[in-house]
């Protein structure tokens, strides 16, 4: 059994992390997850109720984690890398939402497979 690569860098990190979220659904989910939790953060800004901070984590890694278990069937990269997982979901989160994620993936499926 080959051994698993270790990841040093964010920038070689960002690659895996996207080949792991193939599916368009699982990034639909990371998604709305991200954006959940960064409407919480104004939210809880805006109206000093700081108690909403504790569903930050339960909106990211909710929606995340159903994406991992159930439609990709892996294990998500933030159990390993939680702050490289977690950088990469906001780069994620932006190349959804200005359009490039095609291109980055398909960049991305060509250095992680040679």
């Amino acid at each position: 059994m080959a051994a698993e690569k270790k990841y040093t860098s964010f920038r070689s990190f960002y690659p895996y992390y996207l080949t792991e979220h193939g599916d368009v659904a699982n990034r639909t989910l990371h998604f709305i997850g991200t954006a959940g939790l960064l409407i919480i953060l104004v939210a809880a800004i805006a109206l000093q109720k700081w108690w909403m901070l504790a569903l930050i984590p339960v909106c990211g890694y909710g929606f995340a984690w159903v994406g991992h278990f159930f439609i990709e069937k892996n294990k998500p990269a933030t159990f390993t890398y939680p702050l490289y997982s977690l950088g990469s979901d906001f780069v994620m989160f932006w190349h959804i939402l200005t359009g490039q994620i095609n291109k980055k993936l398909e960049e991305a499926k060509k250095i992680i497979n040679g």
